[in-house]
Protein backbone atom coordinates (compact mmCIF):
# COMPACT_ATOMS: atom_id res chain seq x y z
CA UNK A 1 0.00 0.00 0.00
CA UNK A 2 1.31 3.46 -0.96
CA UNK A 3 0.01 6.81 0.24
CA UNK A 4 1.14 10.29 -1.51
CA UNK A 5 0.29 13.79 0.02
CA UNK A 6 1.54 17.17 -0.69
CA UNK A 7 2.11 19.84 1.96
CA UNK A 8 1.42 17.43 4.31
CA UNK A 9 1.60 18.24 8.18
CA UNK A 10 4.23 16.27 10.17
CA UNK A 11 2.64 16.96 13.79
CA UNK A 12 1.78 13.14 14.49
CA UNK A 13 5.23 12.05 12.68
CA UNK A 14 7.48 13.64 15.36
CA UNK A 15 7.35 13.26 19.31
CA UNK A 16 7.97 16.78 19.78
CA UNK A 17 4.92 17.30 18.31
CA UNK A 18 6.39 20.51 16.07
CA UNK A 19 3.38 21.39 13.35
CA UNK A 20 5.71 21.44 10.40
CA UNK A 21 4.66 20.96 6.76
CA UNK A 22 6.11 18.75 4.28
CA UNK A 23 5.98 19.64 0.67
CA UNK A 24 5.90 15.95 -0.38
CA UNK A 25 5.40 12.94 1.68
CA UNK A 26 5.46 9.52 0.46
CA UNK A 27 4.47 5.99 2.74
CA UNK A 28 4.48 2.83 1.68
CA UNK A 29 4.35 -0.74 3.28
CA UNK A 30 5.77 -2.89 0.30
CA UNK A 31 9.64 -3.11 -0.29
CA UNK A 32 8.00 -3.15 -3.87
CA UNK A 33 6.30 -0.16 -3.64
CA UNK A 34 9.44 1.99 -2.90
CA UNK A 35 10.97 0.92 -5.90
CA UNK A 36 8.00 1.91 -8.19
CA UNK A 37 7.54 4.99 -6.88
CA UNK A 38 11.23 6.07 -7.68
CA UNK A 39 11.68 4.40 -11.07
CA UNK A 40 8.33 5.90 -11.82
CA UNK A 41 8.79 9.38 -10.38
CA UNK A 42 12.22 10.41 -11.43
CA UNK A 43 11.63 14.53 -10.87
CA UNK A 44 12.14 13.14 -7.02
CA UNK A 45 15.75 13.57 -7.38
CA UNK A 46 15.62 17.48 -7.77
CA UNK A 47 14.15 17.34 -4.37
CA UNK A 48 15.40 18.03 -1.35
CA UNK A 49 14.70 14.12 0.60
CA UNK A 50 14.86 12.52 4.33
CA UNK A 51 13.64 9.50 5.74
CA UNK A 52 11.36 9.68 8.58
CA UNK A 53 10.06 7.05 10.90
CA UNK A 54 8.10 7.88 13.79
CA UNK A 55 9.90 11.00 14.56
CA UNK A 56 11.26 10.36 18.17
CA UNK A 57 14.80 11.32 16.99
CA UNK A 58 14.06 14.83 15.18
CA UNK A 59 13.17 18.19 15.86
CA UNK A 60 12.08 20.14 13.29
CA UNK A 61 13.26 23.75 12.92
CA UNK A 62 10.89 24.63 9.84
CA UNK A 63 8.56 23.33 7.14
CA UNK A 64 10.58 20.79 5.01
CA UNK A 65 10.66 22.05 0.99
CA UNK A 66 11.31 18.38 -0.30
CA UNK A 67 10.07 14.76 -0.23
CA UNK A 68 9.64 13.01 2.65
CA UNK A 69 10.05 8.82 2.85
CA UNK A 70 8.27 7.17 5.66
CA UNK A 71 8.73 3.61 5.70
CA UNK A 72 5.80 1.28 7.47
CA UNK A 73 7.35 -2.29 6.23
CA UNK A 74 5.37 -4.75 8.72
CA UNK A 75 6.44 -8.10 9.88
CA UNK A 76 8.10 -10.03 12.35
CA UNK A 77 9.56 -13.50 10.80
CA UNK A 78 11.98 -16.35 12.15
CA UNK A 79 13.96 -16.86 9.20
CA UNK A 80 16.54 -19.51 11.06
CA UNK A 81 17.45 -21.23 14.47
CA UNK A 82 20.04 -23.16 15.48
CA UNK A 83 20.37 -24.37 18.95
CA UNK A 84 21.88 -21.13 20.76
CA UNK A 85 20.09 -18.73 18.37
CA UNK A 86 17.40 -17.21 16.68
CA UNK A 87 17.38 -14.75 13.54
CA UNK A 88 14.72 -12.39 12.85
CA UNK A 89 13.72 -10.09 9.88
CA UNK A 90 11.87 -7.35 11.31
CA UNK A 91 10.03 -4.50 9.21
CA UNK A 92 11.49 -1.40 9.20
CA UNK A 93 8.06 -0.09 10.16
CA UNK A 94 7.13 -2.08 13.25
CA UNK A 95 7.28 -0.70 16.45
CA UNK A 96 10.75 -1.11 17.87
CA UNK A 97 9.38 -1.65 21.44
CA UNK A 98 6.22 -3.75 20.67
CA UNK A 99 9.58 -6.01 18.65
CA UNK A 100 11.48 -5.99 22.40
CA UNK A 101 8.17 -7.29 23.89
CA UNK A 102 7.55 -10.08 21.13
CA UNK A 103 11.30 -11.46 21.52
CA UNK A 104 11.36 -11.45 25.63
CA UNK A 105 7.71 -13.45 25.25
CA UNK A 106 9.46 -15.92 23.13
CA UNK A 107 12.32 -16.37 25.58
CA UNK A 108 14.89 -14.80 23.62
CA UNK A 109 17.65 -12.02 24.78
CA UNK A 110 19.74 -9.70 23.47
CA UNK A 111 17.33 -6.51 23.50
CA UNK A 112 15.96 -6.52 26.50
CA UNK A 113 17.54 -3.63 27.98
CA UNK A 114 16.13 -1.57 25.30
CA UNK A 115 12.69 -1.77 26.59
CA UNK A 116 10.28 1.53 25.87
CA UNK A 117 12.67 3.25 23.28
CA UNK A 118 10.50 5.08 21.10
CA UNK A 119 10.65 4.89 17.55
CA UNK A 120 10.10 2.31 14.85
CA UNK A 121 12.62 -0.78 14.14
CA UNK A 122 13.87 0.61 10.76
CA UNK A 123 15.50 3.51 12.67
CA UNK A 124 17.08 1.46 15.52
CA UNK A 125 20.58 0.90 13.18
CA UNK A 126 20.59 4.57 11.94
CA UNK A 127 20.92 5.63 15.63
CA UNK A 128 22.81 2.39 16.98
CA UNK A 129 20.54 2.71 19.69
CA UNK A 130 21.89 1.46 23.48
CA UNK A 131 20.52 1.61 27.11
CA UNK A 132 21.41 0.36 30.35
CA UNK A 133 24.57 -1.37 28.74
CA UNK A 134 23.62 -3.04 25.70
CA UNK A 135 23.58 -1.59 21.66
CA UNK A 136 21.60 -2.88 18.89
CA UNK A 137 24.69 -3.08 17.03
CA UNK A 138 25.51 -6.55 19.34
CA UNK A 139 22.42 -8.16 17.87
CA UNK A 140 22.17 -6.38 14.11
CA UNK A 141 23.55 -8.82 11.44
CA UNK A 142 22.38 -7.71 8.18
CA UNK A 143 19.87 -4.12 7.10
CA UNK A 144 18.00 -4.44 3.88
CA UNK A 145 16.95 -1.49 1.78
CA UNK A 146 17.30 0.64 -0.96
CA UNK A 147 19.88 2.48 -2.47
CA UNK A 148 18.71 5.86 -3.99
CA UNK A 149 22.44 6.62 -5.79
CA UNK A 150 22.75 3.26 -7.13
CA UNK A 151 18.79 3.21 -8.08
CA UNK A 152 18.45 -0.38 -6.67
CA UNK A 153 17.80 -2.68 -3.22
CA UNK A 154 20.64 -3.12 -1.24
CA UNK A 155 21.95 -5.46 2.23
CA UNK A 156 24.76 -4.08 4.79
CA UNK A 157 26.24 -6.91 6.89
CA UNK A 158 27.27 -6.53 10.63
CA UNK A 159 30.87 -5.11 9.69
CA UNK A 160 29.84 -2.78 6.93
CA UNK A 161 27.27 -0.63 8.87
CA UNK A 162 30.42 0.70 10.73
CA UNK A 163 28.59 1.08 14.21
CA UNK A 164 29.88 3.08 16.85
CA UNK A 165 28.37 4.76 19.60
CA UNK A 166 25.23 6.59 18.55
CA UNK A 167 26.01 6.34 15.02
CA UNK A 168 26.65 4.40 11.50
CA UNK A 169 27.01 4.47 8.13
CA UNK A 170 22.99 5.35 7.72
CA UNK A 171 23.71 8.11 10.21
CA UNK A 172 26.53 9.00 8.37
CA UNK A 173 27.46 8.42 4.79
CA UNK A 174 24.30 6.92 4.07
CA UNK A 175 22.11 9.80 5.27
CA UNK A 176 19.21 10.26 3.65
CA UNK A 177 20.79 8.26 0.71
CA UNK A 178 19.67 4.92 1.53
CA UNK A 179 16.13 3.59 2.63
CA UNK A 180 16.05 0.61 5.18
CA UNK A 181 13.01 -1.77 4.82
CA UNK A 182 14.26 -3.97 7.18
CA UNK A 183 16.34 -5.78 9.63
CA UNK A 184 17.77 -9.14 10.22
CA UNK A 185 18.71 -9.51 14.14
CA UNK A 186 20.38 -12.81 15.61
CA UNK A 187 19.48 -13.02 19.38
CA UNK A 188 20.27 -15.15 22.10
CA UNK A 189 18.70 -18.45 23.27
CA UNK A 190 20.64 -18.25 26.20
CA UNK A 191 21.54 -14.95 27.06
CA UNK A 192 23.85 -13.37 29.66
CA UNK A 193 21.99 -11.04 31.28
CA UNK A 194 23.55 -7.39 31.74
CA UNK A 195 22.31 -5.76 34.92
CA UNK A 196 25.21 -3.33 35.64
CA UNK A 197 23.95 0.11 34.49
CA UNK A 198 22.57 2.38 36.88
CA UNK A 199 19.80 0.82 39.22
CA UNK A 200 18.80 -2.23 36.79
CA UNK A 201 20.56 -4.72 39.13
CA UNK A 202 19.01 -3.23 42.36
CA UNK A 203 15.53 -3.21 40.48
CA UNK A 204 15.28 -7.13 39.05
CA UNK A 205 16.31 -8.24 42.23
CA UNK A 206 13.26 -6.56 43.98
CA UNK A 207 11.39 -8.46 41.62
CA UNK A 208 12.82 -11.59 42.43
CA UNK A 209 14.27 -14.53 39.78
CA UNK A 210 16.91 -12.74 37.19
CA UNK A 211 15.10 -12.99 34.00
CA UNK A 212 14.10 -11.58 30.98
CA UNK A 213 10.74 -10.32 31.70
CA UNK A 214 12.04 -9.12 34.67
CA UNK A 215 14.79 -7.39 33.10
CA UNK A 216 11.91 -5.68 30.33
CA UNK A 217 9.78 -5.09 33.83
CA UNK A 218 12.40 -3.19 35.24
CA UNK A 219 13.18 -1.06 32.41
CA UNK A 220 9.78 -0.38 31.85
CA UNK A 221 9.21 1.06 35.28
CA UNK A 222 12.52 2.65 35.48
CA UNK A 223 12.32 4.57 32.09
CA UNK A 224 8.63 5.98 32.88
CA UNK A 225 9.56 7.21 36.28
CA UNK A 226 12.13 9.41 34.83
CA UNK A 227 10.82 10.06 31.36
CA UNK A 228 7.54 11.77 29.92
CA UNK A 229 4.88 10.13 28.04
CA UNK A 230 5.35 11.34 24.24
CA UNK A 231 1.54 10.92 24.22
CA UNK A 232 0.96 13.72 26.94
CA UNK A 233 4.68 15.75 27.02
CA UNK A 234 6.66 16.11 23.33
CA UNK A 235 10.40 15.13 23.70
CA UNK A 236 12.58 12.66 21.59
CA UNK A 237 13.76 11.34 24.97
CA UNK A 238 17.56 11.98 25.33
CA UNK A 239 18.10 15.05 23.27
CA UNK A 240 22.60 14.57 24.02
CA UNK A 241 24.36 11.99 24.02
CA UNK A 242 26.92 11.34 26.85
CA UNK A 243 29.96 12.91 25.93
CA UNK A 244 33.63 10.73 25.80
CA UNK A 245 36.13 12.86 27.15
CA UNK A 246 40.25 12.85 27.50
CA UNK A 247 41.02 11.41 30.26
CA UNK A 248 43.37 14.11 31.24
CA UNK A 249 40.45 16.43 31.79
CA UNK A 250 38.20 13.84 33.47
CA UNK A 251 40.60 13.57 36.25
CA UNK A 252 40.98 17.35 36.92
CA UNK A 253 36.64 17.21 36.48
CA UNK A 254 36.96 14.34 39.90
CA UNK A 255 39.25 16.14 41.67
CA UNK A 256 37.21 19.37 41.34
CA UNK A 257 33.69 17.40 41.44
CA UNK A 258 33.58 13.95 43.50
CA UNK A 259 30.72 13.09 42.24
CA UNK A 260 31.03 12.78 39.11
CA UNK A 261 29.52 9.28 37.25
CA UNK A 262 32.52 7.96 35.04
CA UNK A 263 32.35 5.25 32.36
CA UNK A 264 34.49 3.08 30.65
CA UNK A 265 35.27 5.26 27.14
CA UNK A 266 36.81 4.35 23.79
CA UNK A 267 40.70 5.11 23.44
CA UNK A 268 41.92 7.29 26.16
CA UNK A 269 38.57 8.59 26.80
CA UNK A 270 36.15 8.31 29.71
CA UNK A 271 32.10 8.86 28.80
CA UNK A 272 30.71 11.01 31.40
CA UNK A 273 26.83 11.45 31.69
CA UNK A 274 25.51 14.03 29.61
CA UNK A 275 22.23 14.62 32.44
CA UNK A 276 24.52 15.14 35.45
CA UNK A 277 26.33 17.72 33.87
CA UNK A 278 23.47 19.49 32.64
CA UNK A 279 21.74 19.41 36.42
CA UNK A 280 24.61 20.87 37.93
CA UNK A 281 24.82 23.43 35.69
CA UNK A 282 21.42 24.33 36.88
CA UNK A 283 19.24 23.56 33.96
CA UNK A 284 17.66 20.57 35.10
CA UNK A 285 13.07 21.84 35.39
CA UNK A 286 13.92 25.04 33.74
CA UNK A 287 11.31 26.40 31.48
CA UNK A 288 11.98 28.98 28.56
CA UNK A 289 8.06 29.66 27.38
CA UNK A 290 7.07 26.11 25.99
CA UNK A 291 10.49 24.82 25.52
CA UNK A 292 12.03 23.38 28.88
CA UNK A 293 14.22 20.73 30.55
CA UNK A 294 12.32 17.51 31.98
CA UNK A 295 11.98 17.86 35.90
CA UNK A 296 12.90 14.08 36.21
CA UNK A 297 15.53 13.87 33.82
CA UNK A 298 17.70 16.95 32.57
CA UNK A 299 19.08 15.46 29.32
CA UNK A 300 15.23 15.61 27.98
CA UNK A 301 14.07 18.51 26.39
CA UNK A 302 10.08 18.83 26.07
CA UNK A 303 7.82 20.92 24.52
CA UNK A 304 5.03 21.95 26.92
CA UNK A 305 2.61 22.58 24.19
CA UNK A 306 3.57 25.45 21.52
CA UNK A 307 7.18 25.86 21.47
CA UNK A 308 8.64 25.85 17.99
CA UNK A 309 11.84 23.79 16.99
CA UNK A 310 14.40 26.84 16.95
CA UNK A 311 12.52 27.60 20.07
CA UNK A 312 13.53 24.55 21.75
CA UNK A 313 16.88 24.54 19.78
CA UNK A 314 17.77 28.02 21.08
CA UNK A 315 17.21 26.36 24.60
CA UNK A 316 19.58 23.35 23.64
CA UNK A 317 22.21 26.00 22.85
CA UNK A 318 21.42 28.31 26.18
CA UNK A 319 22.62 24.26 27.75
CA UNK A 320 25.40 23.91 25.91
CA UNK A 321 26.97 26.79 26.96
CA UNK A 322 26.37 26.23 30.13
CA UNK A 323 27.60 23.32 30.53
CA UNK A 324 31.10 24.07 28.66
CA UNK A 325 31.60 26.99 30.68
CA UNK A 326 31.52 24.67 33.73
CA UNK A 327 33.05 21.94 33.17
CA UNK A 328 34.84 22.66 29.73
CA UNK A 329 32.70 19.98 27.98
CA UNK A 330 31.04 20.01 24.27
CA UNK A 331 27.70 18.33 24.44
CA UNK A 332 26.27 16.62 21.40
CA UNK A 333 23.30 16.77 19.98
CA UNK A 334 21.66 13.10 20.00
CA UNK A 335 18.54 14.75 18.06
CA UNK A 336 18.40 15.27 14.51
CA UNK A 337 17.64 19.08 13.60
CA UNK A 338 16.43 19.93 10.20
Amino acid sequence: MIRFFENHSLKQHNTFGIDAKAKFFFEFTEPQDLTEFLEANQSWREEKLIVLGEGSNVLFLNDFDGLVIHPKVPGITSVYEDRHNEWFEVGAGEIWDEFVQHAVTLGVGGIENLSLIPGLVGAAPVQNIGAYGQEVCAVIEKVKGYDLEKGAPAEYSLDECKFAYRNSIFKSYLKNKFIITSVIFKLDKFPEFNLKYGQLDEKVKEMGEVNLRNIRKSVVEIRESKLPDTNELGSAGSFFKNPQVENAHVKKLKSKYPGIPIYKGENDTSKLAAGWLIEQAGWKGKRIGDAGVHEQQALVLVNYGKASGSEIYSLSEKIRQAVKDKFGVELEREVNCI
